[in-house]
This record gives structure tokens, sequence and C-alpha cells, in this order.
């Protein structure tokens, strides 16, 4: 026995084929019929191996047997057939009972996505272009290239994610807008007094952390900048740290899926706010006490 695959490796590894369930839809043409007459293997190009009908499994001459309203197929075959198979037009004849797995793949592809990529790139690095506009261009590229079809492009948009981040960014707004950010902020530096200048610049940490959670990082950086350098030197601290710490804190955003990078993985991750809060916490702390400690032993602050 081969320790692995040979003549089959390509076909059958997991990038290209796979297995999938799909039940026999009401009013299917193969309703009263067998996969035989059907020429199923022929039409869909994808092999069925076991028939789950009348709460028994069938594992053998299953293509034999005639099928009826909701029986369940498994079947095994390329991911393109399957596809394929999801996408014929209405009414369909079998119907997925849970969301494929398997992707197309287009290799032949692949140089073209990463030329548009490097352009995009290019244009942000180099020519200074709006980072909004050198993604599109990008992705406008790919689309006329056959990287992606338009109706691919459309379906990989998570539109949960785009709805969380236009209600959040009205939030972000009304927080600066209403002066409610800068009375926290006012009033939590009233509240510390003189302390030291590494303690200052923990509370300064904490708090940039605090509002980059519910404003932009941008926002947060705009806002506390100004207010924190001033404390510090009333604290007798350096103001350039303060402004340093304001400005690397803004971007530890772990706790809540408040941030565009959080966001988006939210959804194909299928993480709960609850997982971000867990993982998050930790990772807030390890994030302020590496950047304390390294403000500490190489800026010489106490």
């Amino acid at each position: 026995i081969k320790p692995a695959l040979d003549t089959f490796a390509e076909f059958l590894a997991n990038t290209n084929a796979g297995m999938a369930e799909v039940i026999v839809a009401p009013r299917s043409e193969l309703i009263g019929k067998t996969l035989n007459e059907v020429n199923f293997k022929e039409m869909y190009g994808l092999n069925p191996l076991v028939l789950f009908k009348d709460n028994r499994k069938y594992y053998s001459g299953l293509t034999n047997i005639r099928l009826a309203m909701g029986d369940t197929l498994l079947l095994q075959g390329p991911w393109d057939k399957f596809h394929i198979l999801m996408n014929r037009p209405k009414p369909r004849s079998l119907v997925f009972a849970s969301k494929l797995e398997g992707e197309i793949l287009r290799p032949q592809k692949a140089m073209l996505a990463v030329g548009w990529l490097a352009l995009a790139l290019f244009q942000i690095v180099v020519l200074k272009i709006q980072l909004s506009v050198a993604l599109m261009s990008g992705a406008l590229g790919m689309i006329i290239t056959g990287v992606l079809t338009v109706d691919e492009a459309y379906l990989s948009v998570d539109w949960m994610t785009v709805f969380l981040l236009a209600g959040l960014i009205p939030l972000g707004i009304a927080f600066e807008k209403t002066g409610t950010a800068g009375f926290i902020a006012h009033t939590v530096l009233k509240l510390i007094g003189t302390p030291s200048p590494i303690v200052l610049l923990a509370v300064v940490g904490i708090m940039a952390s605090f509002f980059t959670l519910v404003i932009s990082n941008v926002g947060a950086t705009v806002l506390l900048v100004p207010l924190c350098m001033n404390m510090a030197v009333m604290a007798g601290a350096d103001p350039r740290m303060a402004a340093l710490v304001v400005g690397i804190s803004a971007s530890n955003t772990f706790v809540l899926p408040t941030h565009q990078v959080n966001a988006l993985i939210m959804r194909p991750g299928g993480y709960r706010t609850i997982d971000y809060a867990k993982a998050g916490a930790v990772m807030t702390v390890l994030f302020l006490t590496v950047e304390l400690a390294v403000i500490y032993f190489f800026y010489g602050i106490s």
C-alpha cells in the first residue's frame, strides 16, 4: 500500500474536490426515477456515495433505487461540478442541505491576481492615491480580466459587515460632536491629578484603547493627543511620549468587533462578540504591558 495518493492525488485534493449532501426537491424531475435512468453521473459529473431514504442508508445498489421527494444523497466530485449543480436555473431538482464548502479555483489567473494587487499597492505607496480608490481599481481589474465574475465579486461582499460599520460611523461622529468624548477625557484627567510619568502614560494608553473602540482610531488620536500632551506637561513628563502612547494605543482594538479589521473576519470566522471580549481582553493587557515596558526601559520614563 502506498503511503499517499499518486494517480488521483490532484483530483481528490480537498482544494479540487469534496463531498456534499443534496436533497431531492419537490417537483424534481428525479422523483420516481433511478439515477441510472437519468444518467446522473454523466449529467452532473458527480458520484453518489450514500442514499438516505425512509430512515435507511443505502451504500450499494443505490443507483437502481427510485427516488422520492426528501431523499438525501451524499455526492462526491469536483467543486466546479457542485457549483454548476447549485447554479442551475430554478426550479432545481436537488437542493443543498448545507453551505457548499469548496470554491472554484482558477490557478491560471493567479499571476493576474498578483499583478492587480501589486498595482493597487503601487498606487497607494508611490502615487499616493487614496486607499479606497486604489483598491477599487485593483478589484475592477480582476473582474475585467476574469479573475472573478461580477456575481462572485458581489457575493464575496460581507453585507453584514458593511451595515455594521455604517451604524458605527455615525455613532462615533455623535460621540465626538456632542462633546461626550471630550467630557470623559477631561474628567479622567482631572481625577488622576498629577501622577508619575509612567502612571500617566498608562492612563493615557487605557483611555486611547477605550476611545478607539467607540470612535475611529483617527478620531481618538485627534481628540486625545492635545489633551494628553498638556497633561504630560503639567505632570512634568515628556509630551512627545504621551502623543506616542496615544498613537500606538489607538491600534489596541481587540475587545470588540468595532474596528474594520475585526468586523471583516467576524462573519467568515463565525465569531461572536463574546469571543472578541474573551481573547481581546488578554490581548489588550499584553499590548499595553509591552508598550509601557518598552517606553520604560528604552526611553527611561519612570
